[in-house]
């Protein structure tokens, strides 16, 4: 599906999913290199950057939301940049590029109409709004850590449910950062042709898409380092719990342990056995099963093991 946007000189050509007769049309009316034109027809795994005579071809991808909401899966997004035109090429619908497209056909972005002086500006504003989105997935997962974070020091935590969810956020920041990390390298090496392109002015726009970038980065750092400090101390808290219930165990064999002495030596079949047929002897039995547990009890108090 293709969509185009015009604004005065610029032209956007945002396409979704193209097949062999779309990127035919596209390369013959925007005289796209053949090499790019056969890019265009899969998807590329890793990131990179070609320059050719007049177009620079970027591959980035983005994080999207899954169709459940549960975690982020990958976008690819090819971009064709040129003086006048920009064309972005997806494999996965992108609603916030349609929303972006209209905002730039009406020129509601700027208000001294700056954005259609070249397709680099229309460029930078396309890759400011991906980061904003991604910025939003950030402050969404960073108000789960914060949740995560009231609820472990909650009075009755559950804790075993809380291992789930902070595996559920580091793997969300893992993914984040497994996207964007290769960008840096990515928009510093277009930084010659886009000012041959685009003049010296454009080096602004670039320095702020970096900016961008720095931020959401180190933001990416900050949050996994919190997510790191918040495992430890959950595993922290989990082994004080098992270790408080290891103790409680113990102590409950030690006591019953003279109980069990007691009884085992009172049930063996001999011929004499001290204080069994005397008045009383069962009663006798419990009070010495009772005094036992008492000692062992004291005992353990004494050492402040309770």
């Amino acid at each position: 599906m293709v969509s185009e946007y015009k604004h005065k000189r610029v032209t956007w050509l945002d396409i979704e999913s193209p097949t062999a007769e779309e990127v035919k049309k596209v390369m013959a009316k925007y005289s796209i290199h053949p090499l790019v034109a056969d890019e265009l027809l899969r998807p590329t795994l890793r990131p990179k950057a070609d320059y050719y005579k007049d177009l620079i071809y970027l591959v980035l991808h983005f994080p999207i939301l899954k169709p459940d909401g549960k975690g982020f899966e990958e976008c690819e997004i090819d971009f064709i940049l040129s003086k006048n035109f920009l064309i972005t090429v997806h494999y996965k619908p992108l609603i916030s590029l349609t929303e972006l497209g209209k905002i730039f056909e009406a020129d509601a972005m700027l208000e001294d109409g700056g954005l259609a002086k070249n397709a680099g500006i229309l460029f930078f504003y396309v890759i400011k709004h991906l980061y904003d989105i991604s910025m939003d997935y950030l402050e969404d997962l960073q108000m789960q850590i914060q949740e995560i974070e009231d609820r472990m020091f909650e009075k009755k935590p559950s804790q075993y449910n809380l291992v789930r969810k902070i595996s559920h956020v580091r793997r969300d920041l893992i993914d984040l950062r497994r996207m964007v990390q290769p960008h840096k390298s990515i928009l510093s090496s277009i930084e010659y042709t886009c000012i041959k392109f685009f003049g010296k002015e454009f080096s602004h726009y670039l320095s702020r898409m970096l900016g961008e970038h720095y931020k959401l980065w180190n933001i990416l750092e900050n949050d996994q380092e919190i997510v790191a400090s918040i495992q430890d101390t959950n595993d922290s808290i989990l082994n004080n719990w098992s270790n408080e219930i290891m103790k409680i165990l113990t102590i409950i064999a030690f006591i019953t342990f003279p109980l069990t002495l007691l009884s085992s030596i009172f049930g063996m079949n001999t011929k004499y056995i001290p204080i069994v047929g005397l008045p009383g002897d069962f009663w006798i039995i419990i009070g010495m099963m009772i005094l036992a547990t008492v000692l062992m009890f004291y005992f353990f108090k004494k050492k402040k093991w309770v």
